[in-house]
């Protein structure tokens, strides 16, 4: 499951979302199921590199934080102990996220706002699935005082995709970005993830097959 870097593809933001439409729309592949095999690819990689006992995942709004529903559900059938904290209320989740945060919800994995965090978290493992490759600007105070919260919190953290809180082309800082100590990120590598603080907090990288090759796709 785990690629060599040195030859994976590095690949732009537009050639992602190239391939994620190429992929729906050409090779009919649902959405959901890209979603599923990202989510779970992650979480083996989790299961056999980190081997945690307790994880607290951090969900954004959009597909990343619908990719750390997919992995919460993983670890938990794997007898992890997992609590996912969100930024939103479900009614403001939508498309394949919502239908995996209904999931986790079904099987009553313990489901949290991040507003509501006090004190330190008893996990072995935090992971990191608040911000993907389309996030682009300033960041919003919301996501710097939670980014700002996981650093303090002084846990190994796995990011999803690319650490949140870079520009997933350049590797720039949007404000603040998560310390990672190891990035799993989806297809091919992003360039970000080469260059400037995207470097500096990828920590290890591996990627991850979503169900189709990005030499295929892209």
């Amino acid at each position: 499951m785990r690629q060599n870097i040195k030859r994976s593809k590095i690949v732009t933001v537009s050639t992602v979302r190239n391939f994620d439409k190429k992929a729906t729309k050409v090779f009919l592949i649902p959405s959901i199921v890209l979603m599923e095999n990202a989510g779970k690819n992650v979480a083996d990689i989790i299961l056999r590199e980190f081997k945690p006992k307790s994880v607290s995942i951090f969900c954004g709004g959009g597909n990343n934080g619908g990719d750390g529903f997919v992995v919460a559900r993983h670890l938990y059938n794997n007898n992890v102990k997992v609590k996912v904290f969100v930024v939103h209320d479900e009614y403001k989740y939508s498309g394949d996220a919502r239908i995996n945060l209904k999931i986790v919800k079904r099987i009553k994995i313990p489901v949290n706002k991040i507003s509501n965090i006090k004190g330190k978290l008893r996990a072995d493992l935090i992971i990191d699935a608040l911000l993907g490759t389309g996030t682009s600007g300033e960041l919003r105070e919301t996501y710097k005082e939670i980014i700002k919260k996981i650093n303090s919190l002084k846990k190994p953290v796995v990011s999803i995709d690319v650490p949140s809180g870079i520009d997933a082309d350049t590797g720039l800082s949007l404000g603040a970005v998560v310390k990672a100590n190891a990035t799993v990120t989806m297809a091919a590598i992003k360039k970000g993830l080469l260059k400037n603080e995207g470097k500096k907090n990828s920590g290890k990288i591996y990627v991850v097959d979503i169900g189709i090759k990005a030499e295929v796709s892209g």
